[in-house]
């Protein structure tokens, strides 16, 4: 293939936080695109700066601003027009990097999204809203920005397709982190709710987890995907219940964060 000899000319844009377990892996699979940008938070303590500059990426240490602003920042020290924005659990099989490769030569719209593929415990996620999970991760970077301090998005004006071709994802590594992950997400997300001036109720934690959990589990045949699935649910709905009981936490005491 052209992209083997000839670099895609495109930016792909990282941030990464004690990453040095993934980051190569992800790395190495957008080795053929013309410039990489990887931000790794200051706070960062293992080897993720250096391996991100021993890949020849450009590299920048910056103090964490939020899922949106750390991102937009790295777009923002992209040089090409066209950026892809992955995360550093996340991975382009060789089709999708040539299937990208084809399109920039001559793109029909300003943004593209792809499906992601989640895996846990080395199998392929398929059900429970883990499949397609949609990604806008393709686009023109003077098009848009991303927003949210949490649940980062593009947004953008102009227009976006669908691409088939996939995005590999691996979330977690065991159960104990995703246990970590919903715990520090669930608490940034009621910090963000209540910034915004999200008010909740008493029964607000318990109506959202048990809708959550009918949603994945039942609706979406979550329990197709066996116990990891039954596991999965759990987390969704643990940590639908747990924003909205620490946004309570956070009204009672008047707005100060413990």
């Amino acid at each position: 293939m052209e992209w083997k000899t000839k670099k895609i000319p495109a930016s792909v844009c990282i941030i990464a936080y004690n990453e040095e377990e993934r980051l190569e892996e992800c790395l190495s699979s957008v080795r053929a695109f013309d410039e990489i940008v990887v931000i790794v938070d200051a706070k960062t303590t293992d080897g993720t700066a250096g391996i991100a500059a021993r890949a020849g990426a450009k590299v920048f240490i910056e103090e964490w601003k939020g899922f949106g602003p750390q991102k937009q920042s790295a777009v923002e020290k992209c040089t090409h027009d066209w950026v892809l924005s992955i995360d550093a659990d996340e991975s382009l099989p060789q089709g999708t990097v040539e299937e990208i490769s084809a399109l920039l030569k001559a793109p029909g719209a300003d943004a593209y999204s792809l499906p992601r593929m989640n895996f846990f415990h080395g199998r392929w996620m398929r059900c429970g809203d883990w499949w397609p999970d949609r990604q806008l991760r393709l686009f023109r970077k003077d098009m848009g920005r991303f927003v949210s301090m949490v649940h980062e998005k593009w947004e953008f004006t102009g227009t976006a397709e669908k691409l088939p071709c996939p995005l590999i994802h691996k979330p977690f590594r065991n159960y104990a982190e995703m246990l970590r992950t919903m715990n520090s997400y669930s608490t940034l997300i009621a910090e963000d709710l209540y910034a915004r001036g999200l008010r909740t109720n008493v029964f607000s934690p318990v109506l959202h987890a048990a809708a959550m959990f009918f949603k994945i589990f039942i609706a979406k045949k979550g329990f197709l995907d066996g116990f990891d699935g039954l596991v999965t649910a759990i987390y969704k709905t643990s940590n639908s219940f747990f924003k909205y009981a620490k946004l309570l936490e956070i009204q009672r005491r008047g707005g100060h964060i413990l």
